[in-house]
């Protein structure tokens, strides 16, 4: 096992061709970054030629981070000359890279350590250990703290050291990345669709501090949830000072643990006045973790949760409805109104958010100036996700607002139009609808392709999993579950996400989108194989069938093949297995092929693949 530091960085990939630095890419949504070369070329430690002996192809991927001494010195600087601080380093490290001025990035003095590889051609390395010590003797930068361990005592010792010794870094760390040493035994076990089976991170105990609870805010979010917020007397807390943190939902508030560390201790409510106990969720979200009764003062008052929409004034609803008769079992109260000016505001900033249609310019604080035009001499309409697509027939008055010259308007419309392309999951992810999330917006889009199969599709058909074996095969799906597409939804939110879809207002929306030149497709390349709206399944050699690619490929990068086979109805997996139908071996294939042989899977070389894409080799 080897055992590494956890930086608290940016994810930052480096390729590597001939022993040159051609391309550095960030994680962006984990489909697609940013190209972010420039900004990694003016990072000091990361070198632009690899000493002599470098591979033909090497990425390595690690994290760009911002020593903490580096942070102070920035917000110190910015603070004297007027401007915001940053909030903590990794922020400051994620807007430093997309600085344009690569003096700026050079100033800010940003570092880099690899900790694993991509594409390689021409390094051998069998193991971890290897892998470092000879991207290191090539000059790129790794950890000096990386542990090789002999089993799980060694391992647990490590991490019990690091413990210690992370406090005393120029750098944010929250845990240790734990790996398979033998890169033979990592690609036995292969990848989920969301991370490695071969490596576990382990998080240190966040950092808690008392402090004393003022008073409670309700804020309303974009699908009409109230949560109530803590405001609360400043504590420095994981490096940043915190004065407001989440109480999650009424229902919690009457069940606050006076323990935070014994969940046998009791419980109690949260009161007014109270110490409570403060956590950083992720070391990232501040939240209340419990409560020191003993602290308690005889002034202290109950919480009073809101019966109508702080922002509108609107009835809220209690879910689920026992939570009205016994307030401990509430999870949420919502407002159902969708003229609600604060859902407005949410919504509009979830919607040109990053992971969703990343309108780049339209942040809360240009939304906000837009919203308080409404109803002025000097109004832009702004009441709708359609009607950000119109903003350039107010350029005149988009330029009256506070700090927004020509250049910011510019950019704010360029960016409007980049997003029309981004396709129908960012769509999607971007409407809030409930139980559609980003995860949820790529596997409907990836299932049915167009809007127009999507919105053709029965509830049955949006729930495949969850489909018993007879009906399963009266809609053409697989009779193993396991072997049908996954669109995120089962019995009980496939319903609520097809009423939404269908709701009069979302189906004008579509219309309004389609009509100002908004793709409600997925990209071309991405999209399964043409279907009519009364047959959304995908067809073809491909159709329904788990993949597994291992080897080099020459047309192809595998997370590319992968896009483009999930696109035409498969699955694709990282480990072989029994469930496996077809493995394509690329050059050098390794234990996975020589698996799927002992299995007796349908083996495809890249040339076969060609003939079956319809291209030519």
């Amino acid at each position: 096992l080897y055992a590494d530091p956890k930086i608290d960085g940016l994810a930052l990939s480096l390729r590597y061709e001939q022993g040159k630095l051609v391309r550095a890419l960030t994680r962006g949504d984990g489909v697609k970054g940013d190209d972010v070369t420039t900004s990694a070329r003016a990072i000091a430690s990361i070198p632009l030629v690899l000493a002599p002996g470098a591979p033909k192809i090497l990425e390595v991927r690690g994290e760009v981070y911002l020593p903490l001494s580096q942070f102070e010195r920035i917000n110190r600087e910015r603070e004297a000359a007027g401007e915001d601080l940053f909030m903590n380093p990794r922020n400051a490290a994620a807007g430093t890279l997309k600085q344009l001025d690569p003096a700026i990035v050079a100033s800010r003095g940003l570092r880099f350590a690899a900790h694993g590889k991509g594409e390689v051609v021409g390094l051998s390395a069998r193991s971890h250990s290897e892998l470092v010590a000879l991207v290191r003797a090539l000059g790129v930068p790794v950890s000096p703290l990386g542990t090789l361990c002999t089993g799980i005592d060694e391992t647990l010792a490590a991490i019990a050291r690091f413990a210690t010794a992370r406090e005393s870094l120029d750098y944010a760390t929250d845990g240790m990345v734990v790996r398979l040493e033998s890169f033979a035994q990592q690609e036995a076990l292969g990848l989920t669709s969301k991370s490695p089976r071969w490596a576990i991170a382990y998080k240190y105990p966040a950092e808690r501090k008392r402090t004393r609870l003022l008073r409670v805010e309700h804020q309303v979010g974009k699908t009409g949830k109230v949560t109530p917020r803590a405001v609360m007397e400043p504590v420095t807390l994981a490096g940043t000072v915190v004065q407001h943190a989440t109480l999650h939902n009424y229902g919690r508030i009457l069940q606050a643990p006076l323990n935070p560390d014994d969940a046998s201790s009791g419980v109690t409510d949260i009161r007014l006045g109270d110490m409570v106990f403060v956590e950083k969720a992720g070391e990232i979200i501040p939240y209340v973790a419990g409560v020191d009764i003993a602290q308690r003062p005889p002034t202290a008052q109950p919480i009073q949760p809101p019966t109508t929409c702080p922002a509108c004034n609107a009835a809220l609803v209690i879910d689920p409805p026992e939570g009205q008769t016994d307030p401990t079992l509430e999870t949420s109260r919502r407002c159902h109104n969708p003229q609600c000016p604060a859902q407005l505001r949410e919504k509009l900033v979830w919607f040109a958010g990053r992971k969703q249609m990343d309108i780049d310019g339209l942040g809360e604080k240009t939304v906000d100036q837009i919203l308080a035009t409404l109803g002025t001499a000097n109004e832009i309409p702004l009441r709708g996700f359609a009607d950000i697509f119109r903003l350039h027939q107010h350029r005149a008055a988009l330029a009256s607002l506070d700090r927004m010259g020509e250049k910011k308007i510019d950019n704010l419309l360029a960016g409007i139009e980049a997003s029309k392309q981004r396709g129908l999951a960012k769509v999607l992810a971007g409407l809030g609808m409930r139980h559609v999330g980003d995860s949820t917006a790529k596997a409907l889009a990836k299932q049915f392709g167009t809007l127009q199969c999507l919105l053709a599709a029965s509830e049955e058909q949006l729930r495949p999993k969850s489909l018993s074996k007879e009906r399963a095969l009266a809609l053409g799906f697989a009779e193993d579950p396991a072997s049908r597409p996954d669109t995120g939804l089962g019995q009980e939110t496939a319903p609520a996400v097809h009423a939404a879809l269908h709701a009069p207002a979302t189906l004008a929306l579509f219309d309004e989108l389609r009509e100002l030149g908004v793709l409600l497709d997925a990209p071309e390349g991405t999209r399964p194989a043409a279907r009519t709206p009364d047959a959304p399944l995908p067809a073809g050699p491909f159709a329904g069938k788990t993949i597994v690619i291992t080897g080099t490929l020459a047309r192809y990068e595998r997370e590319d093949l992968a896009t483009r086979l999930e696109g035409l109805g498969a699955k694709v997996s990282g480990s072989v297995s029994s469930k496996t139908h077809l493995l394509i071996a690329g050059e050098k294939a390794g234990s996975k092929l020589s698996k799927a042989q002992e299995l007796g899977i349908e083996v495809w070389d890249e040339a076969r693949l060609l003939r079956e894409l319809g291209e030519s080799a």
